[in-house]
């Protein structure tokens, strides 16, 4: 088990349960995560894992439990007020806008940390201007960072898949969060890339000192990149440690990693 007791912890999620109905999705889910760590949520088909990231994004409010970021109650905010606390969040189907360009896509995930007003920018004053200007350089840092720069300028349909999960990524990054959700990266993926997306993911945590959560039912990517590795089935947590801790849990091995239901 990750001992979390002494340490820093940047999200806390204690006693969490999701009703729908008679269905209970999440079952008293209790965790950690300490910042500047990656960890990997894993588990079968309806185990609860995206219902959880629902519940990060306040997308769901949880039936019973608390959830702390940064010292903060988060069930106590709205949701747009989310991105703006520091969580940003990619999606398992992409959610860009296909019509715009890979610039203009990333420059939307920056617009949770503005204040310019929408009658300050269009009378173009002095602030508003200079607001602007911050929000393109904040784009193009993250378009560099993510060699986007050949297709900045293309719309983003019609666009490689791969590519398109990196324009994705670039617009979570451009909201300078805290925590990043990574809602199944490397699906769709190749070899290759899930490999230079095993890269990147360290990165943006050695980097930019970004916190990680990761859902992902590609195992080998998980156990390689992650510190902490959390394990749900049924909606309820099985195990939560190291990954070296959790491959070897019977729990997970017999409902997961040894070819459970998938």
């Amino acid at each position: 088990m990750t001992d979390t007791a002494g340490a820093a912890r940047l999200l806390e999620v204690r006693g969490v349960t999701v009703r729908f109905g008679g269905i209970v999705a999440l079952d008293d889910v209790s965790f950690a995560i300490r910042p500047g760590t990656i960890c990997g949520l894993i588990g079968p088909n309806g185990a609860g894992k995206t219902t959880l990231f629902n519940c990060l994004s306040r997308l769901y409010t949880p039936t019973q439990g608390e959830i702390n970021f940064d010292g903060q109650p988060l069930l106590s905010l709205s949701r747009h007020r989310i991105a703006e606390l520091g969580i940003g969040r990619t999606f398992q189907n992409l959610a860009l806008f296909s019509h715009m360009t890979v610039m203009e896509n990333v420059m939307v995930g920056t617009h949770a940390r503005t204040h310019a007003s929408f009658v300050g920018t269009g009378l173009r004053l002095r602030s508003a201007m200079k607001e602007e200007r911050e929000i393109q350089d904040t784009a193009l840092a993250m378009v560099r960072y993510l060699d986007l720069e050949p297709v900045m300028h293309m719309p983003a349909a019609g666009l490689a898949f791969g590519t398109l999960k990196r324009v994705e990524l670039a617009r979570a990054l451009a909201g300078n969060p805290k925590l990043l959700l990574l809602d199944e990266p490397a699906g769709g993926l190749n070899h290759e890339e899930v490999s230079d997306l095993a890269g990147l993911i360290r990165r943006l945590r050695d980097e930019r000192h970004i916190t990680v959560l990761l859902v992902e039912h590609h195992m080998n990517l998980v156990m390689q990149v992650s510190d902490q590795v959390l394990a749900l089935n049924f909606g309820r947590k099985m195990a939560d440690g190291t990954p070296a801790e959790v491959r070897g849990n019977p729990e997970v091995i017999k409902a997961y990693l040894g070819g459970g239901k998938g």
